[in-house]
């Protein structure tokens, strides 16, 4: 196992460059950084709590951007700087916009990952938000990145958190936090229910995921730290790592078989040899 950067804020998120840098956001520090070689650079202060990456058709950064809680304003009106958004980030100047903070006139609690599609649209996880006993609702949502459409494809999930595609792209995965059960969505915008793929084994929780070529979702397991690789007949098996908040993978490489793994409590990205090679994303940096 490669380090690659450490002494991250909770890092999560990794984006594989072509010029072989990772970015990430850094959680618990409010920033998108950039890591290679040992080192690390911040792009930008973004905020609130940033929680997934990814390039979009235009180039840019795309963030998942959980809000962070303001625990005062979450007892009445939750201000600005705590409202769950899509951001984007330009790369080059490390500048950002917020894209979306709502859809349907119903604000978003706590966007947690993406994915874009062949087509350009973004798919996104609404993980929710929890305090003093209360959870808000998580669900999957699909957006196009001009800012001019939002829809809501499900609303009453328990705790989504990773999301990916299927090789052919007909099919949208998500990771459920609370429950560790992996489920799927046919790629279609319109309001669904979803179909159970799979449940991980013993006291574990999901986070992000990435699938692989031959379409084997390889998801970041908590608690009980590693990555469950999960098939799409739903068989189950575990490759550990000595983290309990081991949180995302990205797969990278000429070969597509370089994983690129955040181990958060560690505050660390590192790297390690794949046993299959993952499935190339649509858009890259």
């Amino acid at each position: 196992m490669e380090v690659v950067a450490e002494g991250l804020a909770f890092p999560e998120g990794p984006v594989v460059m072509a010029d072989g840098s990772v970015i990430v956001v850094e959680l618990a520090g409010g920033r998108i950084t950039r890591c290679w070689n040992g080192r690390s650079e911040v792009i930008c202060a973004i905020g609130g709590g940033p929680n997934g990456a990814a390039i979009g058709p235009d180039g840019a950064l795309w963030v998942c951007n959980n809000g962070g809680l303001d625990l005062a304003k979450f007892q009445n009106a939750r201000g600005p700087g705590c409202v769950g958004r899509i951001e984007r980030v330009d790369l080059s100047t490390g500048r950002f916009e917020r894209v979306y903070d709502a859809c349907e006139g119903i604000p978003l609690e706590a966007p947690n990952d993406l994915v874009f599609d062949a087509d350009g649209r973004l798919w996104f996880t609404d993980l929710g938000k929890s305090h003093d006993g209360i959870r808000t609702a998580s669900g999957l949502f699909t957006c196009l990145p001009d800012g001019g459409s939002i829809e809501a494809i499900f609303r009453h999930a328990v705790g989504y958190n990773g999301i990916g595609l299927s090789p052919d792209g007909t099919t949208v995965y998500c990771a459920d936090t609370h429950q560790a059960r992996l489920w799927q969505f046919a790629r279609k915008v319109e309001p669904q229910r979803p179909t159970w793929v799979a449940t991980a084994p013993g006291p574990v929780g999901f986070d992000s995921l990435a699938v692989t070529a031959a379409g084997n979702v390889c998801v970041a397991t908590l608690f009980d730290g590693g990555i469950t690789t999960i098939t799409p007949a739903g068989q189950t098996a575990k490759r550990t790592f000595d983290d309990p908040y081991t949180t995302n993978i990205a797969f990278g490489g000429a070969d597509m078989q370089n994983a690129y793994i955040t181990l958060s409590q560690r505050g660390a990205l590192v790297k390690v040899r794949w046993d299959e090679p993952g499935l190339k994303l649509h858009y890259n940096g």
